[in-house]
């Protein structure tokens, strides 16, 4: 039971300078100076991307670590958050794009492979519900290196990555982990884009991971010919389902063949954080992140933070490292104000560098005007 009149403290994370509990940690600190008597509660959010793991872990969770296939096959040290039998795997923990420097990028075989091994740990530690975060991913493989490691038998691939795909024949899924037969998978994704076509996981998301118009094509190939092999394995073809084209294609084996049930990434994370119960009793709720823009109303954190606390009752303010949303578009998503550092230093290479400390004196001017 939280103490009454506090202030909930629930940003997602500043790309490049804050994770979301160093910014959450940052802000608690300034609205201690000017309110030292008003409680404050931290829970640090995110939308099933990067920085997931460590918002449940903020919530409780345990931390668990393992060396896996990193997305260019150089092993990797991941993490996954486990409690009460539920798992949260982050798919940028394993496959994703910031495991690679910028000369490393391999679109075309780029693969999944490290995420599946996750999976698969969290079933030997006994978990049987599994919430696969995506987004940030490095590969472009439909989520077939994912499957291989967790059992699948792709004829006619010898090689990883999406483009590698194009030569698939047949999927043969009873060589799977048995266990996952009585696993239930939630695929949390912010976004709804199908597998294929002109905003597939192709054409929207590999330029972002260095593909060329020419790899696009080959992609796009590729994955055409893996949801046939996988339609029919399974019977189904969910190739056109929204989030299928989520983490380039890993949406779409958690939903064909893992039987994986859609949640907004944002939802998904307050449940597991228990954001409710947080909330209860709260008088000012702050969320925020690096930037606060056209994207965020698409089902990012702050947004997701905002719709629920506003469902409550409870006013809501937003920093940020810069806001480019009107105060129109900030009161439609819930939110009463916006703060940002671009406010107190202009220079975005100093707002990165003195981001703690300049979040810190924002808190210090919402303390004065909420508090």
């Amino acid at each position: 039971m939280y103490v009454s009149a506090h202030v909930l403290v629930a940003p997602d994370k500043f790309k490049g300078s804050l994770t979301a509990a160093e910014a959450a940690a940052a802000v608690a600190r300034g609205l201690g100076r000017v309110a030292p008597d008003v409680p404050v509660r931290c829970l640090p959010v995110a939308d099933g991307g990067d920085g997931t793991v460590d918002a449940a872990v903020a919530a409780g969770y345990r931390r668990v670590e393992r060396t896996v296939t990193g997305p260019v096959g150089r092993p990797v040290t991941a993490a996954f958050a486990v409690r009460e039998g539920t798992a949260v795997v982050e798919v940028a923990a394993a496959s994703g794009l910031a495991r690679l420097a910028e000369g490393e990028r391999a679109p075309l075989t780029a693969t999944s492979a490290g995420t599946g091994e996750l999976v698969r740990a969290a079933l030997d530690l006994g978990c049987e519900r599994i919430v696969l975060g995506v987004g940030g991913s490095a590969c472009t493989d439909g989520g077939a290196g994912l499957l291989a490691a967790l059992g699948a038998d792709l004829t006619g691939v010898e090689a990883p990555g999406g483009a590698a795909l194009r030569n698939a024949r047949e999927l043969n899924l009873s060589t799977m982990d048995i266990r996952l037969e009585a696993t239930e998978f939630i695929l949390a994704s912010d976004v709804d884009n199908p597998l294929l076509g002109p905003h597939g996981a192709a054409a929207i998301y590999a330029p972002q991971k260095g593909a060329t118009p020419a790899d696009v094509e080959v992609l796009e190939e590729s994955l055409s010919r893996w949801a046939s092999v996988v339609a029919a394995a399974t019977g189904r073809d969910l190739a056109d389902a929204p989030s299928a084209g989520a983490a380039g294609g890993i949406g779409f084996a958690a939903l064909a063949v893992l039987g994986a049930r859609h949640r907004p990434g944002i939802e998904m994370l307050l449940d597991l954080v228990g954001f409710a119960e947080a909330m209860t009793g709260a008088r000012l709720v702050i969320t925020g992140e690096g930037s606060l823009d056209e994207q965020t109303l698409r089902g990012k954190a702050p947004a997701g933070v905002a719709s629920a606390a506003r469902a409550a009752g409870i006013p809501v303010v937003a920093v940020a490292g810069r806001c480019l949303l009107g105060p129109d578009a900030l009161r439609a998503a819930g939110i009463a104000g916006a703060y940002s550092l671009t406010d107190l230093e202009p220079d975005i290479t100093r707002c990165l560098a003195q981001a703690a400390d300049l979040l810190e004196r924002l808190a210090e001017s919402i303390a004065r005007d909420w508090l």
